[in-house]
């Protein structure tokens, strides 16, 4: 980007109204213009390959490809991309996630313009921007044994109300090795049973439905 230029910016969010909001908003500061939108993950990624843009403003919960996997991909793709995520969530894994994916900096969509503008333009010119809200997250994520993956996916059957013998039918795995990794997940998330477990799970961004 040269210094005499605008910031060009790719704005992707699912939400019309959030989004026309965030356009209209960046479009009003004389060195910052969004070049292109998009409503999902994977229209994301074929206007950043069209356009190129200095930053690309991703919502978390999109569909099709969520903000982690699109960010993922375009710095994959796109070593020199710049990300910042913009979002309703505040989920510690969540976070944790999206910068280990690559993103830069993490707003919260209920911040004002005056936060998000100064994220916009530090992240663009290669600074990152994690304010103290979303640090805090952070730090409290390290009070917590991970989860593993397999986990992970007997939480998204408990989610969806299943018993452990349903649970085992769908994971292909015996409903002794269910009980077993629900009680590690128990433990690690600190809960006294399934229903705080799927609660925990929601609020820390760790499963979403």
């Amino acid at each position: 980007m040269r210094p005499s230029s605008k910031i060009r910016i790719l704005v992707a969010d699912d939400h019309y109204i959030v989004r026309m909001g965030l356009v209209a908003l960046m479009n009003t500061e004389p060195d910052l213009e969004v070049v292109a939108e998009a409503v999902d993950g994977a229209q994301a990624l074929d206007m950043y390959r069209k356009y190129h843009p200095d930053l690309a403003v991703l919502d978390m919960r999109m569909p099709v490809k969520d903000g982690v996997q699109t960010t993922r991909q375009i710095t994959r793709d796109f070593p020199d991309a710049r990300v910042l995520i913009l979002t309703a969530f505040d989920g510690d894994e969540e976070i944790h996630n999206a910068l280990e994916a690559g993103a830069h900096g993490y707003v919260l969509k209920g911040s004002t313009g005056e936060k998000l503008i100064p994220a916009v333009r530090a992240v663009a010119a290669g600074q990152r921007w994690v304010p103290k809200e979303v640090a805090d997250r952070l730090t409290a994520r390290n009070d917590f044994e991970e989860l593993t993956p397999r986990e992970v996916q007997v939480l998204h059957q408990l989610a969806k109300g299943l018993a452990n013998k349903e649970i085992a039918d769908v994971l292909k795995i015996t409903e002794y090795t269910v009980k077993d990794h629900l009680k590690n997940i128990l433990g690690k998330l600190r809960v006294a049973d399934r229903t705080e477990a799927v609660t925990a799970a929601l609020q820390r961004g760790i499963i979403y439905l």
